[in-house]
């Protein structure tokens, strides 16, 4: 047989496809995280990590990624600017809510004031953190979400500060509090408006657009809003349109249409005697999560740059039809701006298989000894590629008579037990046969993936990974290390929660579609197994639950470095017991005391000895001090 090679794994779990260029593989079979100038192997930051004393699971931020990220987005539409001839700038902004931990926010604001790169916010907490966090003047915050009048005098405070704070008008109701407290503070506020765009767009988030999006105002709002404005004489103040298509956009060209339709609202309200200068076209800039480079949900059909110069050429062609100057240019790149920058990483605990027991020469003696069993041991003698169906069917229909019998007490345990294992051989033996022929009956298509082995992880799905269980999300699951040898054994994913819905049997395949198995190596003894899930530092943090009180992972953010060394910049150790309890309402110290007073009653009651009580309570308050999740 042909030698296992690198690049075979490469291609089985599509790594060149969807990684962005920031992993891929060395020749040790290693995945490693790669920047233009650097590369480290993943393994070697896991050990590192123990030797740190922090077990699996961590999330592991690389800064790197994040820095080449912003770099990229901002380059990107600093090239379509030059190609098109379009006579302005980009602004981005980065929207908290994609991830609001203080190790993103405050790395986007260090790197990102290079570019002036600033913060979309929806709430007093999140206008706090980017006023808090940005520094470099000018930096821009745009103001969505449903805002009090707290929130109108934060943003007030941000302009007075030298921050480009827009107020975007959302609601009817938020105009006359920005107008109220303008004259109070005697500072002319910038107002933007968004619009509710009637442009259709695949995904899974096109309802975010149209006459039914939860913000926006319609055609008749929005005139509403500018004769206010005018009748208040500070229309001069509206000077952003917003308009939002949706999040993960995976066709160009729904988002082509979408800037079209935006520009037609702009000239007019230029035309309505507005003073604009900036047109914010919201999120959509997708992630390719399968690779595939297609027009679907979990992926995209264009590039970065094509996004980019999509956008600026629509813009510069429609606005010189309309004879306009050309407007900032300002997105809400979230997703596609810390996606690629963490990693969870878990160690596998235990596997089980589906697989027969050794059957030994008693085999042969199972008609005599249990005659009940007869007619699925003849099963083996016709089990060929001509009977297969016949073999499958019969397996089925014998296996449930027997299981009736034992419900109705006819044939013992152990007369089950060697039925179980004689039917788990024939399909087995199915299995092997399927592969060799051209065409599989349609029953069987799904037998595989039924005999699947089970690989249960160190981690919870409801709290690392809750996008998969809510959504269907796909994340791109691979094995970090042992990729110079060849997976034999076919898997799903189950989490440590006791919930059946905490498991993955939905995976990327290597051409960009979906497999309910994933290729995985058989467990060593003593020796750990780690699994990488990528792509996840949009959302799945700040959405996870504590479903059976497992909290949060341990966070380790590092910097990879020129000679193939890295630093651990931050690291932050996960949840304690007491901690999640505390989260829930529980008070530590109490139950503390509620558990000492148990024992120091079993004392008196002379169940278990003073020393007894002393290493229950030392098992007791340790475990209230350790980590929610397995350790070994």
């Amino acid at each position: 047989m042909e030698a296992w090679r690198i690049e075979q794994a490469a291609e089985l779990y599509g790594i060149h496809r969807w990684a962005n260029g920031y992993f891929g593989l060395n020749a040790h079979g290693n995945v490693t995280a790669k920047t233009q100038d650097t590369e480290v192997a993943l393994l070697d930051i896991v050990q590192g990590m123990t030797e740190r004393g922090l077990n699996m699971p961590i999330l592991l931020r690389i800064e790197n990624i994040l820095d080449a990220q912003l770099s990229r987005l901002n380059e990107a539409f600093r090239a379509a600017i030059a190609t098109c001839g379009y006579n302005n700038r980009y602004r981005g902004v980065y929207p908290i809510k994609v991830n609001q931990q203080a190790q993103v926010t405050e790395e986007i604001a260090d790197f990102g004031s290079r570019y002036q790169h600033g913060f979309e916010v929806g709430s007093k907490p999140e206008l706090i953190t980017a006023l808090a966090t940005l520094k470099a003047p000018g930096s821009m915050i745009i103001c969505n979400g449903y805002k009090d009048p707290g929130f109108i005098e934060l943003g007030f405070h941000a302009i007075k500060l030298g921050f480009t704070c827009f107020f975007v008008v959302e609601t009817p109701t938020e105009l006359p509090i920005i107008i109220e407290r303008s004259r109070t503070f005697g500072i002319e506020p910038l107002i933007g408006v968004r619009i509710k765009m009637t442009s259709s767009v695949s995904g899974y988030w096109n309802s975010t657009s149209g006459d039914r999006s939860v913000f926006g105002l319609t055609s008749t709002q929005l005139i509403s809003a500018v004769d206010l404005l005018k009748a208040e004489g500070m229309l001069h103040c509206l000077q952003l349109l917003h308009c939002h298509l949706g999040s993960q956009i995976p066709n160009i060209c729904d988002i082509r249409s979408g800037v079209v339709e935006a520009c037609r609202y702009y000239a007019d309200l230029l035309n309505e005697g507005a003073t604009m200068t900036h047109i914010d076209l919201g999120g959509g800039l997708a992630i390719d999560y399968t690779g595939a480079r297609l027009n679907d949900a979990q992926s995209r059909n264009y590039g970065l740059e094509e996004y980019c110069e999509g956008i600026v050429d629509t813009l510069k062609t429609t606005f010189d039809s309309y004879d306009i100057e050309h407007p900032v240019i300002v997105t809400e790149s979230g997703r596609a701006t810390v996606a690629y920058s963490s990693v969870l990483l878990f160690n596998v605990l235990n596997v089980t298989t589906f697989e027969p027991a050794a059957i030994t020469g008693e085999a042969a003696r199972y008609p005599a000894l249990y005659p009940e069993l007869a007619p699925m041991v003849e099963i083996f003698d016709y089990l060929n590629p001509q009977r297969i169906q016949e073999c499958y069917n019969d397996a089925h229909f014998y296996r449930t008579e027997l299981r009736e019998q034992f419900k109705r007490g006819q044939i013992n345990l152990r007369t089950r037990s060697i039925a179980e294992n004689l039917f788990l051989d024939i399909m087995q033996r199915i299995v092997a046969i399927l592969d060799t022929l051209e065409r599989v009956p349609a029953d069987l298509e799904g037998l595989k993936a039924s005999l699947a082995d089970i690989y249960y992880g160190n981690f919870s799905l409801f709290q690392s990974l809750p996008d998969i269980w809510a959504i269907n999300q796909l994340f791109p699951i691979m094995p970090i290390h042992r990729l110079n040898e060849e997976p034999t054994r076919q898997a799903v994913l189950a989490d440590i929660t006791c919930d059946c819905d905490g498991k993955i049997d939905n995976f990327i395949d290597p051409w960009g579609g979906t497999s309910t198995t994933l290729p995985l190596h058989p467990p060593r003894e003593s020796e750990e197994y780690y699994l990488g899930v990528f792509l996840v530092g949009a959302y799945q943090e700040i959405l996870g639950d504590l479903h059976n009180l497992f909290g949060d992972t341990h966070v380790v953010s590092v910097r990879l470095n020129r000679d193939g060394s890295y630093d651990v910049v931050k690291e932050i150790h996960g949840d304690s017991v007491a901690d999640v309890l505390s989260y829930v309402e529980y008070q530590p110290i109490e139950m503390q005391k509620r558990f000492r007073d148990t024992a120091e009653q079993a004392v008196k009651e002379g169940r278990i000895s003073a020393s007894e009580r002393q290493q229950m309570m030392a098992t007791f308050n340790a475990s209230m001090q350790g980590y929610t999740y397995y350790e070994r």
